[in-house]
């Protein structure tokens, strides 16, 4: 067993990164005969976002243990001429249909991407910075300052799939499900004679006799305790979230096991589960009744479930024997349980941004602190090493409320605010 194959890459950790919006320019026009040239810095382009979008054609989250960080382009510093910075191009990363798509800090959801094409916004590109023109005014005519670029959003996000199949094949360990997914359809899963030969779900498409087609799961081997997370279980449980019916795989041949208990532990492990996956429809295959051990269980073992009216199909997946009736009966359950076919749009997710919160704070004597996504990026756009640009932003911290704020909180001349990662001296 190589390395790659024990890995069940169906959750990844990833790091997005918007591109940087550019900065504006500080220049003037400078041409002949006009001796007093006006201010003509362009404004720079907005960054690139980055996008999670769903492709069919891609299944597992494998890539991302090779990749997992990306970044969008910064976009284009302004120019003389009144000359805008291009836009920076975006940044797309392709997952498989059913990703669910997280903030890794906060455990927020951003995004269910269901269906092929499904996108969802994880990163906002920064807004690019105005050039000198644009601050030019009747007092202020000639402005040698311009603003820099907004910084782009980063952050690390998680992602689980949730495969979408029409039946899930769930059991105890080496209940025979590998053999029967490789028997019902194309998938050649590994299969071996030892517990928890599947590491990782498994899919193909079944065809019944009558020409139906699903698509089918083997999810690997539950375990009791599997709702809690022992044996991985929440790895696997939450893969049949999304099918419309179960299989549920009985080995009838098992050494020293009950099968019925069997039938019980799993179950319980379906309900305990947050989703309560009892409430899908399920069927039981009573697998191995070639073995004569098996056949001499299948009448007491059947007639226990038939009064609790649960259907049981004595199958051989190593055989055959008793497949046909039990895809055939899949099959018809599948297509009582598929809605009506519609055209599915794509879903264009844009999340709401974070607050603007702002919170204005004394630390101690002399000493206060001013926190807040609109004055904190205020500040990042401001040419620092200007003192033009510096005084103006004073009227901004006005416009906002932090200079009435940091009065009222008796901030006096002369006295430090912090405001992100730079530091200020109070002037009223």
């Amino acid at each position: 067993m190589s390395g790659s194959e024990s890995i069940l890459v169906d959750e990844a950790k990833i790091f997005v990164q918007a591109g940087d919006g550019g900065n504006g320019a500080t220049s003037f026009r400078r041409e002949k005969f006009v001796p007093r040239g006006g201010p003509d810095g362009g404004d720079a382009g907005r960054g690139g976002d980055v996008w999670v979008r769903a492709d069919a054609k891609v299944r597992t989250l494998v890539d991302f243990l090779r990749r997992s960080h990306f970044r969008a382009e910064r976009g284009g510093h302004g120019a003389g001429a009144n000359k805008t910075g291009a836009r920076g191009a975006e940044a797309e990363i392709l997952v498989p249909p059913g990703t669910m798509v997280y903030d890794a800090n906060s455990g927020v959801e951003l995004a269910d991407l269901v269906h092929p094409g499904d996108a969802c916004l994880v990163a906002r590109s920064g807004r690019g910075g105005r050039g000198n023109a644009h601050f030019a005014t009747a007092v202020r005519q000639a402005p040698r300052f311009a603003e820099r670029g907004d910084p782009g959003e980063r952050r690390w996000l998680r992602l689980e799939l949730k495969l979408l199949a029409d039946v899930g094949i769930i059991g105890m360990p080496n209940a025979g499900k590998s053999t029967l997914l490789s028997r019902i359809s194309e998938a050649r899963p590994k299969i071996a004679d030892y517990p928890f030969t599947t590491l990782a779900p498994n899919l193909g498409a079944a065809r019944a006799p009558q020409g139906k087609v699903f698509i089918a799961a083997d999810l690997p081997g539950l375990v009791q305790g599997a709702s809690g997370g022992r044996g991985r279980g929440h790895d696997f449980l939450r893969h049949i979230e999304r099918t419309r019916l179960v299989v549920h795989m009985v080995d009838l041949a098992a050494e020293g096991r009950d099968p019925l208990d069997d039938f019980r532990v799993i179950n319980e492990e379906l309900k305990a589960y947050p989703a309560d996956l009892t409430r899908l429809p399920q069927v039981v295959a009573a697998n191995k009744i070639d073995l004569p051990e098996a056949a001499a269980k299948l009448e007491l073992f059947a007639g226990a479930l038939a009064n609790q009216g649960v259907e049981v199909f004595p199958i051989s997946a190593l055989t055959g024997q008793g497949v046909p009736e039990l895809i055939r009966r899949c099959a018809r359950l599948v297509e009582e349980l598929t809605p009506a076919e519609e055209k599915v749009e794509p879903r264009i997710i844009i999340p709401a941004p974070e607050g603007e919160a702002l919170n204005v704070e004394k630390m101690r004597e002399g000493v206060f602190s001013v926190t807040g996504t609109a004055v904190e990026r205020l500040i990042a756009r401001t040419d620092l090493d200007s003192e033009e640009a510096v005084a103006s932003i004073q009227g901004a911290l006005e416009r906002i409320g932090v200079v009435e704020r940091l009065r009222a909180l008796g901030a006096a001349e002369g006295d430090k605010v912090l405001i992100g990662e730079q530091e200020f001296d109070f002037v009223d």
